[in-house]
C-alpha cells in the first residue's frame, strides 16, 4: 500500500423511449456528475436526484431555436407568455417596458434542463451539497440553486457539441428575468445573467491523461455569452465579454450552480478513462499484498466503502502519511491526535477509503494512490494533484480546493500525504525482515530514511 504526496450508471429517461435496455446502442452526448459524491447520493439515486445524469441521444429532438423578439408593455398578459405550448424568455427592462424572445422548435438539438425544481421540465434535480459525512436527516433551510438553474443544447448530428446556458425553461415554457436582474442590449440582441449566476470552467489541455491544468472560471449568461466573473457572486455589474471563449462544454468542463458543482464528462473522454470494475481491480492488487501493520501485526485492507468499519480499516497519519491499523499506541486522550510509531510525528488520523466514482480520474494510473487530507479518500497520484489545485467556487466571492468524493475542503499544503510504508513492506518482504514494532521503528530509519 502506497499513499503519495508531495508535502454502469443512471440516465435521463426519454419520455418517449422509457425502455434503457439498448443504452449500449444509443448515442451518448456526455455524463453530467455532482462532485462530493463518492457513486451516488448519500440517500442513494432516485428518479431524477441522483449523482449523475447521462445525457443521450433522445428518440425525438426537443431543442428550441431563437425565433422572434420584440417589446411588449406588459409581459405578464403577453400572448408568448400566456402560450404554454411557447417557448419564450422575458426581459423585465422597467414596469412598462419588457423584451420578448421567443423560441421555436430545433429538431437539431436535444435539450437538456437542470435545476433544483422537481418540476416535469428539469431532467436532472440537483440539490445543495452537503460537505463531508453526509446525515441522512440532515436538510438544507435554503437553498442557493437557482429552481431552473440551466440548460444544455446537445448537437444531434455532432454528438461531440453541447453548449450550456445559464436558466432554464419553466412548466409554462417561459424564463422571467426580473427588473432587478442583470441584463443588456447590445443593437438588436438582448441578454442576461441569473441571480447567482452559472460559472464554468473548461481544462487547459486534456482532461483525461492527467496533464491538463486548471483553467479560469468564468460565466455564462442567458443567451450563451461567456463573460468575466462579477465582483460578487449576485453583483448587478456583469463582467466583461470574454473573447475566444465558449459555451461548449469540454470533456472537464466545471459547472457551478452556487451550491453545487458539476463535472461533464465526454463520452469520448469516459471511453478512455477507468471504469468501476478498473479502479475495484486496483484495490484488489493492493489488498493482495496483505499490508501488515506495524503494531498490530494484522493484515491491512482498503475497503471499497467509506462507511466500512473492519478491524482490518487502515488508518492514514495526516502529518506523516504512514498508514496502520487502528491500534493504542500513541494515542492522546480526549483528542483525534495520535504519535506514529514509525516517525513519533503526531497528528489527526483518519480512515482510508477509495474514490470509487471513475468520472473523477483523469487516469487509468497504476495501485500507488494518494490520500485526500483531511477525508481520506484515496486515488491515483495524478487524480489527486489535479483536484487538490482546482478552485471550487464557495459563498459569494471566495473558491476552496476540495475532495471530489466527498466535497471536504482540503487542508494543509498541498492537501494530500505520503506514505512510505509500502517501501517499508516491500523491502522487509524481500529481507525477510520481522515486523515487531521495535524492529519496525529501526528498518524504517535506516532503510526508508
Amino acid at each position: 500500500m502506497v499513499i503519495k504526496s508531495d508535502g454502469e450508471a443512471p440516465h435521463v429517461e426519454d419520455r418517449t423511449h422509457p425502455s434503457s435496455n439498448d443504452d449500449k446502442n444509443r448515442i451518448k452526448y456526455g455524463e453530467l456528475v455532482i462532485l462530493g459524491n463518492n457513486g451516488s447520493l448519500p440517500q442513494g439515486d432516485k428518479g431524477r436526484r441522483r449523482s449523475k445524469l447521462v445525457l443521450f441521444k433522445r428518440a425525438v429532438p426537443n431543442g428550441i431555436k431563437k425565433s422572434k423578439h420584440y417589446v411588449v408593455k406588459t409581459p405578464h398578459a403577453s400572448q408568448a407568455i400566456l402560450d404554454s405550448t411557447q417557448h419564450s424568455i422575458s426581459y423585465t427592462l422597467s414596469r412598462n417596458h419588457a423584451i420578448i424572445v421567443e423560441y421555436m422548435p430545433d429538431e437539431d438539438t436535444d435539450m437538456f434542463q437542470i435545476g433544483r425544481s422537481s418540476e416535469p421540465p428539469i431532467d436532472f434535480v440537483v440539490m445543495d451539497t452537503i460537505p463531508g459525512d453526509k446525515c441522512c436527516d440532515g436538510k438544507v433551510m435554503a437553498s442557493t440553486i437557482s429552481r431552473f438553474a440551466c440548460r444544455i443544447l446537445a448537437d444531434r448530428s455532432n454528438p461531440k457539441v453541447s453548449r450550456i446556458y445559464a436558466a432554464g425553461f419553466d412548466s409554462s415554457r417561459n424564463i422571467f428575468l426580473g427588473e432587478k436582474a442583470t441584463k443588456w442590449q447590445e443593437g438588436h440582441d438582448i441578454d442576461g445573467l441569473t441571480t447567482n449566476g452559472v460559472l464554468i470552467m473548461h481544462p487547459q489541455g486534456s482532461f483525461c491523461g492527467g496533464d491538463a491544468q486548471t483553467g479560469i472560471w468564468k460565466e455564462v449568461s442567458v443567451g450563451g455569452g461567456v463573460y468575466t466573473l462579477r465582483e460578487s457572486r449576485s453583483a448587478q455589474q456583469k463582467g466583461k465579454a470574454v473573447e475566444g471563449a465558449s459555451n461548449i462544454l469540454q470533456d472537464g468542463t466545471l459547472i457551478d450552480l452556487c451550491g453545487a458543482t458539476l463535472l461533464w464528462r465526454s463520452a469520448e473522454g469516459l471511453a478512455k478513462s477507468p471504469t468501476r470494475e478498473y479502479l475495484e481491480s486496483l484495490v484488489d492488487k493492493v489488498n493482495a499484498e496483505r499490508p501488515t501493520c506495524p503494531v498490530g501485526l494484522n493484515t491491512l485492507v482498503i475497503p471499497r466503502k467509506s462507511n466500512n468499519d473492519s478491524e482490518k480499516q487502515p488508518y492514514v497519519y495526516l502529518n506523516c502519511g504512514h498508514v496502520q491499523g487502528l491500534h493504542d499506541w500513541g494515542v492522546e486522550k480526549g483528542t483525534n491526535s495520535r504519535t506514529c510509531s514509525m516517525c513519533f510525528k503526531t497528528g489527526p488520523i483518519v480512515k482510508l477509503s477509495m474514490g470509487i466514482e471513475p468520472a473523477f480520474y483523469v487516469d487509468a494510473g497504476p495501485p500507488v494512490f494518494f490520500a485526500f487530507n483531511p477525508c481520506g479518500h484515496i486515488a491515483t497520484e495524478k487524480t489527486v494533484k489535479y483536484w487538490a489545485n482546482v478552485p471550487i467556487p464557495h459563498g459569494t466571492s471566495a473558491f476552496d480546493s476540495f475532495c471530489p468524493f466527498c466535497a471536504t475542503p482540503l487542508e494543509g499544503h498541498p492537501g494530500y500525504v505520503i506514505d512510505n510504508l509500502g517501501t517499508f513492506i516491500k523491502v522487509a518482504k524481500e529481507q525477510n525482515h520481522s515486523f515487531d514494532i521495535f524492529s519496525a521503528r529501526k528498518f524504517f530509519r535506516e532503510v526508508v530514511n
